[in-house]
């Protein structure tokens, strides 16, 4: 029988993840704080924009702290996209912190999407950061995978992603 397969939830790990996102004119800070709440429901409190009212000239950057990550790792194993999610979570690692971004819209729908650096997604992102002793450990035990057993991956090895996001082909023609 197998062992229950451990949750990572980034709280009382040694982690401590905020999540930013900026808000500007005609964005629907209720539906964006909707789509937040889709990945991230135990998280703080958090006040939301209202929806805006033409003209509106809002330009709201709001930062909500030590938010647990559990719905949304649990996402990333549901939609079997650990491998991606090592690669685009760990691609901007610098010493004990890596950061990150989600589309908002994906994540309406309850979908994780990662934006690509550089790349201004349709609807916005919600930037993740995640600082602690060990993240890159911690980022590999949460994309873990029994796939891993026959091909193993760390952060930035042969394997990864492109920058612009395409796969690498894993095997030699």
């Amino acid at each position: 029988m197998t062992a229950p397969r451990v949750r990572l939830t980034g709280v009382d790990e040694g982690m401590h993840v905020t999540v930013r996102t900026r808000i500007r004119g005609a964005e629907d800070g209720a539906r964006i704080g909707e789509a937040f709440a889709v990945l991230f429901p135990d998280s703080p409190h958090v006040d939301w924009p209202d929806s805006p009212m033409y003209p509106n000239q809002q330009d709201v950057t709001l930062e909500v702290t030590d938010v647990p990550l559990d719905t949304f790792l649990r996402k990333l194993h549901e939609q079997r996209i650990l491998d991606t999610a090592l690669d685009a979570m760990g691609s901007n690692l610098r010493g004990r912190t890596v950061v990150f971004s989600i589309e908002r819209v994906a994540a309406l729908a309850g979908k994780v999407t990662f934006g690509l650096p550089g790349h201004t997604s349709l609807g916005g992102v919600f930037d993740v950061e995640i600082t602690g002793e060990g993240v890159e450990d911690w980022l590999l035990a949460a994309t873990h995978h029994q796939g891993r057993a026959q091909v193993p991956r760390k952060l930035g090895d042969e394997r990864a992603m492109d920058e612009d996001g395409e796969a690498v082909t894993w095997f030699e023609r």
